[in-house]
């Protein structure tokens, strides 16, 4: 019996997955440090304050079951891209908001578009890495991309604070 040799692309696959987690998983952290400018910019109140930095992680860890039953569902290269698109859009809409509510809009998109993301990238590795080794090795990668992004986060926003204010 001749088992299949694995697609070379498999690798590429991994990296615009743990490419697509990491700005998720950025997105979770990168208010820490931006967060007295926005706050200066803004003028948001107490409770604008709190959805401003609650809504991204309520969105998102809320709707990740959702979201993997809908990838079974609809497709998961269909749920990916769909959730592709609505990060791309809302981050735009984050990008020019004007108001504490437009950026409160946003940062609940950009959870909702992770939540679509996150559950199709795993669901995508499990399924483009069939060799046990490589499916641990791919899963540990996607897991400590996750991780770094967190930690990431705070640098890249006092990055953009410096730089753009």
């Amino acid at each position: 019996m001749h088992t299949p040799t694995p697609d070379p692309r498999r690798w590429i696959v991994l990296a615009i997955l743990s490419g697509s987690l990491l700005l998720i998983s950025m997105d979770t952290t990168i208010l820490n440090v931006a967060f007295p400018s926005l706050v200066g910019d803004l003028q948001p109140g107490a409770v604008q304050q709190l959805w401003i930095i609650d809504v991204y992680a309520l969105a998102l860890s809320g709707l990740l079951v959702t979201a993997g039953a809908l990838g079974d569902r609809w497709g998961r290269k269909r749920l990916l891209m769909a959730g592709f698109g609505i990060f791309s859009a809302a981050s735009l809409m984050a990008v020019f908001a004007t108001e504490a509510w437009h950026l409160i809009a946003a940062r609940a998109l950009l959870g909702i578009g992770g939540a679509a993301i996150m559950p199709a990238t795993v669901s995508i590795l499990r399924t483009v890495f069939t060799d046990a080794k490589e499916r641990a090795f791919a899963l540990a990668v996607w897991a400590a991309v996750f991780g770094g992004g967190m930690a990431f986060g705070p640098v890249v926003g006092g990055l953009l604070v410096q730089d753009y204010g």
